[in-house]
């Protein structure tokens, strides 16, 4: 049964071409797969879930995103265990994507947690926490 489950997340970007070159790698570490595409966006989709990025119109683009700022702080995935996590972290490194909260790394989340924080092309934190033990 569906009822409760996540049906998708759309988000607006400042530059599509960057956004899909970041997002189409990751994404498919993760076992999802393109969905949709037109002019103006795309989707990935795993399961019944996808995840939809949408170019913002140009009147809209003068008004900076940040994360901190009401509205969506970050998207947070789940990594199959710590093996992965450090992998991904390694890719993300040879991307040259910056790895946040770096002098805690891979333990920024708390005692425990095991993850990788990151951003994508508009600054919106991604995080990927690997299964606990």
């Amino acid at each position: 049964m569906n009822f409760g489950k996540l049906h998708h997340v759309e988000i607006y970007v400042n530059d599509l071409k960057k956004t899909y070159k970041f997002w189409n790698w990751f994404l498919e570490e993760l076992g999802y797969h393109e969905f949709q595409k037109w002019d103006n966006g795309f989707s990935f989709k795993l399961a019944e879930t996808y995840i939809v990025f949408v170019q913002t119109e140009k009147r809209f683009l003068d008004i900076p995103y940040h994360r901190c700022h009401s509205g969506l702080n970050h998207l947070a995935f789940h990594g199959s265990d710590r093996k992965f996590i450090n992998e991904l972290t390694e890719k993300l490194r040879n991307n040259g994507l910056k790895i946040l909260y770096e002098d805690r790394h891979p333990f920024a989340g708390g005692k425990g947690v095991y993850a990788v924080y990151f951003e994508d092309p508009d600054r919106l934190k991604v995080e990927v926490v690997a299964k606990e033990d």
